[in-house]
């Protein structure tokens, strides 16, 4: 695992995030990773995938295609899930859940403004704010 973070880094990692997040069951040819990439030839392209396939993540197809074998979990790809075919961040899924939660709160109990009222909001809103601003912080820090 130290091998692969070590070596999974710059243009090699954005490739691999690019896989990951087009779908990890599907075949990816050189053309359309040199495409994605804006790469200038197909050579680059190919040496980001051979370096991918020599860590063992990719494997190469009859046809020449390259498909995601193994996911790894190194560097920014560790604040981030897999559900389905998306890759979302860790942090998502509290932010719909406290949000979820304080707009249940807001609709089922009237708005007295007590203080038991008062820190539950407070509470609500704050969690809420720090746990969207996490998952933004995620989705920047995604190589792209």
């Amino acid at each position: 695992m130290e091998d692969i973070e070590s070596k999974l880094k710059g243009t090699t990692l954005k490739v691999y995030v690019y896989m990951l997040t087009k779908g990890s069951d599907r075949e990816f040819g050189v053309r359309e990773i040199q495409r994605a990439m804006g790469f200038k030839s197909p050579n680059s392209a190919l040496y980001h995938l051979e370096k991918l396939r020599e860590l063992g993540l990719l494997s190469k197809t009859k046809d020449g295609k390259y498909k995601v074998v193994k996911e790894v979990k190194v560097g920014v790809l560790k604040a981030f899930i897999k559900i389905g075919g998306m890759v979302l961040p860790r942090f998502l899924l509290y932010a719909v859940f406290t949000t979820t939660l304080l707009v249940a709160y807001l609709l089922a109990y009237p708005q007295t403004f007590t203080v038991h009222n008062i820190i539950a909001l407070v509470f609500g809103v704050i969690t809420s704010i720090i746990f969207w601003y996490e998952t933004f912080r995620a989705y920047k820090e995604i190589p792209k």
